[in-house]
């Protein structure tokens, strides 16, 4: 068996880092990636859609994200495909797909304005915390 996913897009939000009660840090955003429609009677030949797709990234790899990652920013992310389920608020069972990143890759060129040297690599792993 093998769960590998990579993902190539624009961010739709600035990362959100927070930290578990043990310290360890998190990081959770969005990527949006295109995907072109197949030919047929209701679709525009080459037309796209988007998908939204939910990242999350653990310890080191989370903090690099959190600190160098903002909102349009082009991005590959390489990971591995988790679904949960958990019950809402309202009683409800839902479930939750998401990808836990393993590597990030800023794509495009830097933001204007930013001067000097790499911060540390432009491609950062991360560890992914057990749950």
């Amino acid at each position: 068996m093998y769960n590998k996913v990579l993902l190539i897009g624009n961010l739709v939000r600035d990362p959100e880092l927070r930290y578990t009660p043990s310290g360890i840090p998190v990081a959770r955003f969005a990527i949006a990636v295109n995907r072109i429609k197949k030919k047929g009677a209701d679709k525009e030949d080459g037309a796209q859609d988007v998908d939204f797709i939910n990242i999350v990234a653990w310890r080191r790899l989370a903090e690099v994200c959190g600190e160098f990652l903002k909102k349009g920013r082009p991005v590959a992310i390489e990971g591995r495909l988790q679904i949960r389920a958990y019950t809402g608020r309202d009683g409800q069972k839902k479930s939750m797909s998401e990808v836990i990143a393993d590597n990030m890759q800023m794509l495009g060129r830097r933001p204007e304005g930013t001067a000097g040297a790499q911060p540390e690599a432009e491609k950062t792993t991360g560890e992914e915390a057990p749950f």
